[in-house]
């Protein structure tokens, strides 16, 4: 049984090594990470350092060479979330998890309208009666600032920036306990990033979201995150409160991270 102290998510010493790799080098190395419940966590780094592998590894996409990622559910009992079996671990995806793909079209069902991908996550968890189905689809896409009028219209005739929104609704819909997300805002313009942050942070906040996002943009993890932790060749180099790492990193990699954001 966990404490009352505890953190919602616990890795330790996660590792991992592709198979395809041709020396000893990892893609993740030795990570650690503790998660609290209303928290919002980032990882930063440039291409390659190893963050989506951790994201992957912590959502147990990936399964880990080494190391346990422990995860304390809703009726306050730790899981090792890679000792749980495929259906456990898909159970946990559709309830208590969230999972924002960089690519919004990967984490949408494209055949189906806007607001069957928001019903579906309530459909797997019991919910038949298709008047309530619809009803908390169109609540929900208001509250993502999409147009309800558009709520039998295929993701395929949304933008970018409106398939992300509906992803979104699709994994708050369940109100989850903890949401992981992989460069939410790349690959869109930066007025729509910004719109798009802006409802991140004020979800997160309003549904009190422990979270963790992926980025290689400080700004979105000094608009989103309280911790940040950088990652450099696998491994966690610096971590600590955003604002601290961000104005005054401590290590060489991290200072030539934030001086190649704030100098010309």
């Amino acid at each position: 049984m966990a404490e009352a102290n505890d953190p919602l998510l616990r890795v330790r010493g996660l590792s991992h090594r592709f198979a395809s790799a041709r020396d000893d080098r990892y893609a993740v190395c030795d990570a650690d990470l503790d998660l609290f419940a209303g928290e919002v966590v980032a990882i930063v780094g440039e291409s390659g350092s190893g963050k989506s592998t951790l994201l992957n590894c912590i959502a147990g996409r990936i399964a880990p060479t080494r190391g346990h990622v422990h995860y304390r559910n809703a009726s306050d009992r730790w899981l090792d979330v890679h000792v749980l079996t495929e259906r456990q671990q898909r159970v946990l995806a559709r309830t208590e998890w969230g999972f924002v793909e960089q690519n919004a079209s990967d984490g949408l069902r494209l055949d189906v309208s806007a607001g069957a991908n928001i019903g579906e996550r309530l459909m797997g968890q019991g919910e038949r009666h298709y008047g309530r189905l619809r009803a908390s689809a169109e609540r929900w896409m208001e509250r993502v600032e999409l147009d309800t009028a558009r709520i039998d219209d295929s993701p395929r005739a949304f933008s970018g920036g409106m398939r992300q929104r509906l992803q979104i609704a699709r994994n708050l819909v369940t109100r989850p306990r903890l949401v992981l997300l992989d460069e939410p805002t790349s690959g869109l313009d930066v007025s729509v990033q910004a719109k798009l942050l802006d409802l991140i942070r004020t979800l997160t906040a309003r549904m009190h979201l422990c979270a963790l996002i992926v980025t290689h943009d400080l700004g979105v993890a000094r608009l989103l995150a309280q911790r940040t932790l950088v990652m450099r060749h696998g491994r966690v180099v610096e971590q600590g409160l955003t604002d601290r790492v961000l104005d005054d990193p401590q290590h060489p990699y991290t200072q030539l991270l934030v001086s190649s954001v704030v100098m010309p």
